[in-house]
């Protein structure tokens, strides 16, 4: 299987969900994607929105994470929670939101899929203080101590960090591993969400979920690479 750099990133991004549907007995795959993502979809649309009403204090951040970048948008969220702690802001003041897209929605799935689907290969996900590729998921409830203390996902969760999940990104990506995989991109997807940590909330966009945070007073901080 490739890494996704060397099939989402060189062909065009349209280009890849037509290709990716798998779909060559209709007319326009792109205009099915589209015409579905564009109906309305009452648990997504409660959800995002029951969501976005934790958000709250004073001191508000949103953390677009569109890859993993070795772990680091966990150690930001992480470290905008510490630093507002040692300037003496109390726990309510603060609301720290983590938006996970893009190539970075493995973080947010268990092991099980990640071994299934060898994600640390396909996203090619390196760990930021080793630069070795992680073929399990690290963040979550780790083995081995993490370079800040509670930076990862569930502890993070566990403390109040509001984290999003791209449900466009779980459609496009499902619909990649099922043409490399001769499969249902819609079983891929559906396998994928029951495997989400519980905790998080899929979101219809991370673009999307990045502007309401922003509406609500969210500051932002770019959490990808380069």
């Amino acid at each position: 299987m490739k890494p996704l750099d060397e099939s989402l990133h060189r062909r065009a991004f349209l280009g890849t969900m037509a290709a990716a549907a798998g779909m060559a007995a209709l007319s326009s795959p792109i205009e099915l994607l589209a015409e579905q993502q564009a109906k309305p979809n009452r648990s997504l649309v409660e959800g995002l929105e029951k969501w976005l009403s934790r958000i709250k204090g004073r001191h508000r951040q949103v953390f677009d994470a569109p890859s993993t970048n070795g772990g680091l948008p966990l150690a930001w969220a992480r470290v905008f929670l510490m630093s507002n702690m040692q300037m003496g802001v109390p726990a309510k003041k603060i609301t720290s939101v983590l938006v996970l897209r893009h190539d970075a929605i493995p973080f947010a799935m268990n092991d099980d899929l990640w071994q299934k689907y060898d994600f640390g290969e396909a996203f090619n996900i390196t760990y930021a203080m080793t630069k070795q590729r992680i073929k399990s998921n690290m963040f979550w409830k780790p083995k081995e101590e993490l370079p800040i203390p509670r930076m990862s996902l569930d502890n993070l969760l566990e403390d109040g960090v509001l984290v999003g999940l791209c449900d466009l990104a779980l459609t496009v990506n499902s619909m990649h591993f099922a043409e490399k995989t001769k499969t249902s991109a819609e079983a891929i997807k559906k396998e994928w969400v029951a495997g989400i940590f519980p905790g998080v909330q899929i979101v219809p966009s991370g673009v999307l979920a990045i502007n309401r945070a922003q509406e609500r007073k969210c500051t932002y901080c770019y959490a990808g690479e380069g």
